[in-house]
């Protein structure tokens, strides 16, 4: 047999091999339903864009089949485009690159809500109320929020040049100011609401959280806190990882926090509390609703099934589902829920969704028509059909249906009138016009002090007479009666505006808070915490 010949019936030899080694993978990792059906998907695809009457994108097909497959699965298991992912991955990670301002565009101008503590812009001496119409020589009127985004963000140590119009200020100013790693917080504020109690509020499960939250209850403890509200109203959630050791600064002793079981065992995880927890005797309150999700859920759900903390509020969203997120070639990803997550005592978290459009998951979040009052015993979510579980001490609790408070307290609702003049911007707009004329005033007043403008502010009769001609001018039918039932809050909202201005977000929270009764209720109820808690 001449050399040729053998290396030529070699050759054949190791590609029938391979061949048959590589269907032996195949099989091993897909069955033939998954193979059968990629095939299905390439061959619609091909025919598609080689025999459809108009020149299709492709891409666009792919991300629409993808998008309906996922529907079939669950509402979490979503397919995140690039640039979105980009703007996920920012607020989680706990920062970006840009000059560090707030904005809204209003009437087709962009206002700078607040300069961000710490940014380039606040160190420039660039003030709320400024408003940008020029950026890098280029007119900003009429730029969509996306657009605004584009060109002020950008590599730190970068330039970009604002021209801004100034109330009382005769010409326009031009800023260039350095872009710089732009921190996003996720505890927006916390102060001592009086002399031994605590607020803190958390809007969302960073990669900054434990150490923020840290940070905040070293302060106040400093000031004297002897009891707190951890406010997760609104909070949708975040990194597991955080939510786990915000509960280790509450509860220790090795207790579990919460657990994970998926179909596959690698996503079979159990979180303990592993450290010393600095407040374990700390009276706590945490107030819940229906925008409590995730990690708000893990947290709260811990304590309850601990009895560690008083739970206030309105029913959590209902979300017990851990996504694992895959990255994809083009920047895409694929967050695909790998696991359920369950409080210690074994409840799921996760509320129906099977059969429900995406609009009526997310409609039908929390308990709407719950009644108000005492529930520690947890009678008031009574329903045969959930499964039951008990706390440390023994209180019955229920599963599949997200965290019921020990404690029902609805928040008020909103008139129609009310609701068009936040929908319409119309507060924020009038304070805007107010400060046009009244902000020296202000200035001279209280000059730095929040606490006199709070105790000491507030509007005449005439103020909101003129908020409702200025409402009417931009096209608010005015319901006198709804007004009348709204008035307090609409001047609370208005006088947290213009403290926000001032004192940016501790000026808004230090008012609303005031006003807001879901926190008023819970401050009245540490006796009842305390001896859920066992605590002194």
């Amino acid at each position: 047999m001449n050399l040729n010949r053998f290396n030529l019936l070699l050759g054949i030899l190791i590609l029938t091999i391979g061949i048959a080694f590589g269907i032996g993978i195949q099989r091993t990792f897909f069955d033939d339903n998954l193979s059968n059906s990629i095939v299905k998907f390439n061959d619609v695809l091909t025919y598609t864009d080689k025999y459809y009457v108009e020149k299709v994108n492709t891409q666009k097909l792919v991300v629409a089949a993808i998008n309906g497959m996922l529907k079939k699965l669950d509402p979490h298991s979503v397919y995140i485009p690039p640039k979105q992912l980009l703007n996920v991955e920012e607020s989680f990670h706990g920062g970006f690159s840009g000059i560090g301002i707030e904005f809204q565009i209003v009437n087709d101008t962009l206002m700078i809500v607040s300069p961000i503590n710490g940014g380039p812009s606040q160190k420039l001496g660039i003030l709320p109320g400024d408003r940008i119409v020029k950026i890098n020589g280029k007119s900003a009127i009429d730029l969509t929020d996306d657009e605004v985004r584009n060109k002020l963000r950008g590599k730190a140590g970068s330039h970009v040049s604002i021209t801004v119009i100034r109330y009382g200020v005769k010409n326009s100013i031009k800023y260039i100011i350095t872009r710089a790693k732009i921190p996003l917080y996720s505890v927006d504020t916390y102060f001592m609401y009086n002399n031994k109690t605590g607020y803190v509020e958390v809007n969302r499960f960073s990669e900054t959280t434990f150490d923020e939250l840290s940070k905040a209850l070293s302060s106040l403890k400093k000031k004297g806190m002897k009891q707190l509200i951890l406010d997760l109203r609104g909070n949708p959630g975040g990194y597991l990882n955080q939510a786990v050791k915000v509960v280790n600064l509450f509860i220790d002793n090795n207790r579990k926090i919460v657990y994970t079981k998926g179909r596959r065992t690698e996503f079979d995880e159990v979180y303990d509390a592993t450290n010393p927890a600095p407040y374990k005797n700390l009276p706590l309150i945490i107030l819940v609703n229906r925008g409590s999700a995730s990690a708000s859920e893990i947290v709260s759900g811990a304590m309850q099934d601990w009895d560690r903390a008083l739970i206030v509020g309105e029913t959590t969203f209902g979300k017990g589902l851990v996504q694992r997120q895959f990255e994809l070639p083009d920047s895409s990803a694929l967050r695909l829920t790998v696991a359920h997550y369950y409080t210690p005592s074994g409840r799921l978290i996760q509320r129906n969704y099977k059969g429900l459009s995406w609009a009526q998951y997310y409609k039908d979040a929390g308990a709407e028509n719950e009644p108000t009052g005492n529930n520690l015993e947890h009678t008031i979510e009574y329903n045969n059909k959930l499964p039951v579980f008990h706390t440390h001490d023994g209180r019955i609790v229920y599963g599949d249906g997200g965290i019921t408070p020990d404690y029902i307290v609805k928040a008020d609702s909103l008139t129609k009138f009310t609701i068009d003049l936040l929908r319409n911007n119309i507060l924020y707009q009038f304070v805007l016009s107010y400060l046009n004329s009244n902000k020296k005033r202000i200035e001279s007043l209280y000059g730095n002090n929040l606490k006199k403008f709070i105790v000491n502010f507030s509007f005449s009769p005439k103020d909101m007479n003129d908020f409702l001609a200025f409402s009417k001018s931009k096209g608010v039918k005015i319901k006198l009666n709804e007004y009348k039932r709204d008035e307090n809050y609409i001047k609370a909202r208005l006088k947290a505006q213009i403290a926000r201005n001032f004192w940016n977000n501790k000026g808004w929270y230090e008012e609303m808070i005031r006003h807001d009764n879901q926190f008023l209720k819970a401050v009245t109820l540490f006796s009842e915490a305390k001896q859920l808690e066992k605590l002194k």
